[in-house]
């Protein structure tokens, strides 16, 4: 073999090595940069709170709101208030029914008085002497009509006298019953009828003082008032939202992950999350739900790849102790999946 054949075998050597090791090293690389990504996945999405519409459960006026928008509240603030002078007003006549029908109660269950049995008696008494003398003056006329043959005694006043005779007994009767019954007392149906009186009227009572606490709008938990949709002078009803609350407790990040990138996260994994106005003081999260159905990609995503592509959306919850993040606001999520891929 001569010199040329030597330079040209030497030559085509040199040209099937360099392809091979280009491939070599895309290969190297590629393996390089999926390694990367396994190991950190970064997500984009934006920030969710859970939120409360609160209205009046009565219809009325609204008197007063104290709160404005963006004013933070807490759990049992008063929030407005409904006007409720004709409800105060049908409390105070239940009060005095109630008042009342306690007092027949009462003297229902202590019965008749020693004074109440004397004056009884002492209307007997009078029935029976005034029954007596009607008796006396009957057989005066009588007598004084039989012996003159009708002519002294008419016989108009003969009857007036008998007449007064039978009403003075049954005067006489009907007062003996009273001292009967002053003696006995009421009967249990009739405190039993007064008893079920009273308490349909505490009933009542119950029902209004409910519906004035109605009249209250009251703040069920600690937030922010992101709406004020009611002003003095609206009517309010159950139908109408007054307040529009964003609670303070839980917020998280809605994000998409790609279907290639489920095997490197699970609930409970740890992340980092960052917002546009604070990139460097990033906000411990925790991975709190995957989905397990894949969607199109939302108009609000920021992704790379087309907007046609299915992926599914995970949920970061946050504790926003600073209270810095707002709903809507973009987030970046980092998740570091190294530390789970070591574990494993």
């Amino acid at each position: 073999m001569n010199k040329e054949e030597i330079f040209l075998n030497l030559k085509k050597k040199k040209k099937i090595g360099i392809p091979i090791i280009i491939l070599i090293m895309v290969i190297i690389g590629i393996c390089i940069n999926k390694t990367s990504k396994t190991e950190n996945v970064v997500l984009y999405g934006n920030v969710d709170i859970r939120q409360i519409a609160l209205a009046f459960n009565a219809s009325e006026r609204i008197d007063e709101m104290y709160k404005e928008e963006g004013d933070p509240v807490k759990k049992g603030d008063l929030l407005a208030t409904l006007d409720s002078k004709s409800l105060k007003l049908q409390i105070e006549k239940n009060k005095a029914e109630i008042e009342a029908q306690e007092n027949v109660v009462l003297r229902l269950k202590n019965g008749s008085r020693p004074e109440e049995i004397s004056q009884k008696l002492a209307q007997l008494n009078a029935a029976e002497a005034e029954a007596k003398n009607a008796k006396i003056q009957l057989q005066r006329i009588q007598n004084a009509y039989n012996n003159s043959a009708g002519r002294s005694i008419s016989k108009q006043e003969k009857d007036d006298a008998e007449s007064r005779v039978k009403i003075t007994a049954a005067q006489v009767k009907e007062a003996y019953e009273g001292y009967q019954l002053a003696n006995i007392g009421p009967r249990e149906e009739d405190i039993a009828e007064a008893e079920a009186q009273l308490k349909t009227l505490k009933a009542e009572l119950a029902i209004q003082e409910y519906l004035l606490s109605q009249t209250q709008l009251i703040a069920p938990s600690d937030a922010v008032v992101r709406s004020r949709l009611q002003e003095p002078g609206d009517m309010a009803s159950p139908q109408r939202t007054t307040y529009l609350l964003a609670l303070n407790e839980k917020k998280w990040i809605r994000a998409y992950i790609q279907e290639t990138q489920l095997g490197f996260i699970k609930p409970g994994m740890n992340v980092a999350v960052s917002i546009d106005s604070f990139p460097n003081k990033p906000i411990n999260g925790q991975i709190g739900f995957i989905s397990s159905v894949a969607e199109f990609t939302p108009k609000t995503v920021q992704a790379a790849e087309l907007r046609t592509s299915l992926l599914y959306e995970i949920r970061v919850y946050v504790n926003d102790n600073e209270d810095i993040l707002r709903m809507g606001m973009p987030a970046t999520v980092k998740i570091d999946t190294k530390s789970m891929n070591t574990k494993e």
